[in-house]
């Protein structure tokens, strides 16, 4: 029984991605060609795959496109006329810093009739990393550590890196200005808001200096000196709603959640499963939401249905031990110990880039027996899951979810199986 659900449980998470593919969700928004010149810049694990999209069926001819996009290391594509950087994520490092501050560069030398085409996915945030004048990379280094610990949602995050940024927070669109922007967005945030995507390099910015102060002491992440003096002066507010730097900017939705778990559901509905959408914009502790999902998966099994329940979003990890293991690992984690061996119940959890965390899996699966697998190994999964190393658990059982870089966005998918006992 094992094989089958194992099987389809991959191919629910394949749809999602293949959803996002920027080959396919890319070229119908592909803007028209201007007088002058098309300036094509971007960030994000998807920003190589997404210049790829853009040069294989750009109207024009492709000679005329010029620029540079960041992603990911691993995450590259080949490109012929638009320049391809990798950089770390999700600490940022040297040549994150370098790509951005030539990308910022590039776009402050357009004119009124050229276009400024930019590539944004999820990750672009930790990949442009300009510090604001009198930051050096190391503050934002260690402030990006902070947080990552810490537990804080992605917006609140992106609140405290735009405040700390000379390129995010509609800092790019304004210098481009007044060239047209237009930039493509996949989407990898609950909300799908562009303000939020990569930290909104190119969008208004509705937060305040005051924010980023409170988000850092909500948390208790006392930040470097230089970061302090730098939020608490708050000289330079990112441009705001109605800035007039940002009047010829537009942005475009190409890919999101809500579209990747649609096509996850058309798969599980032509396997005879019942669907329900539990939301593309969960949040909260990934072993919390494993646990609540588990509860009703069991609840769901009592009405005698084939029943697929299916979710999306970003979670988080308050980390806590020195183990291995990403936020999907850790809700399965919690998942599997909420189901207790329960029969006719199998789950996977994958981030859609392809990574799930630092480590080499996109997620794993969950099985009926995952729990008694673990224990005939010698595993305490709930030990394990304590000291945040989820990772050895999948691992020993032979249930990582491996495929690499996936060279798009979509964030979190989740999808648990419910059969009839």
């Amino acid at each position: 029984m094992a094989e089958y659900p194992r099987g389809l449980l991959n191919q629910l998470f394949q749809a999602a991605v293949a959803a996002a593919d920027p080959a396919t969700c890319l070229p119908p928004h592909l803007p028209g060609r201007p007088k002058g010149r098309t300036l094509v810049l971007g960030a994000g694990k998807a920003a190589a795959s997404m210049a790829q999209a853009v040069e294989r069926n750009w109207q024009g001819n492709p000679e005329d496109l010029a620029g540079l996009v960041v992603t990911r290391y691993g995450h590259g594509a080949s490109t012929r006329y638009i320049e391809v950087i990798e950089a770390a994520h999700p600490v940022p490092d040297a040549a994150g810093a370098a790509a951005a501050a030539r990308i910022l560069a590039a776009a402050s030398d357009l004119g009124s009739d050229d276009l400024l085409l930019v590539l944004i996915s999820g990750g672009g945030s930790s990949l442009l990393s300009l510090p604001s004048a009198g930051l050096s990379l190391a503050d934002k280094q260690a402030v990006n550590q902070a947080l990552l610990r810490s537990g804080a949602p992605i917006d609140q995050m992106n609140v405290v890196r735009k405040h700390l940024s000379a390129i995010k927070g509609g800092w790019l669109a304004a210098a481009a200005a007044p060239a047209q922007v237009v930039s493509l967005l996949i989407s990898d945030v609950p909300g799908d808001d562009p303000a939020i995507i990569a930290s909104g390099p190119t969008v208004a910015d509705p937060s305040t200096f005051a924010q980023a102060r409170q988000i850092l002491a909500n948390y208790r992440i006392t930040p470097p000196a230089a970061v302090a003096r730098h939020l608490a002066a708050a000289e330079t507010e990112t441009p705001k709603p109605g800035d007039r730097r940002l009047a010829n900017s537009r942005t475009v939705l190409i890919a999101t959640p809500a579209r990747a778990l649609a096509a996850a559901a058309k798969v599980a509905a032509a396997a005879g499963y019942e669907v329900q959408l539990l939301g593309d914009d969960l949040e909260g502790e990934a072993r919390d939401l494993g646990a609540q999902h588990g509860r009703l998966a069991r609840a769901s099994q009592v009405a005698g249905r084939r029943m697929a329940l299916l979710s999306g979003g970003e979670t988080t990890v308050t980390v806590a031990g020195n183990g291995r293991g990403g936020r999907n690992l850790e809700y399965l984690a919690g998942l599997a110990l909420a189901l207790g061996g329960h029969d006719g119940i199998s789950a996977i959890a994958c981030d859609t880039d392809g990574i799930d965390g630092t480590e080499d899996n996109a997620g794993a699966v969950v099985l009926p027996d995952t729990l008694a697998r673990a224990e005939a190994a010698g595993l305490n999964p709930g030990a394990l899951l304590a000291s945040n190393d989820a990772y050895a658990l999948f691992h020993a059982l032979d249930d990582l979810v491996i495929c690499g870089p996936t060279l798009t966005n979509v964030n979190d998918f989740r999808a648990i199986l419910i059969d009839p006992v």
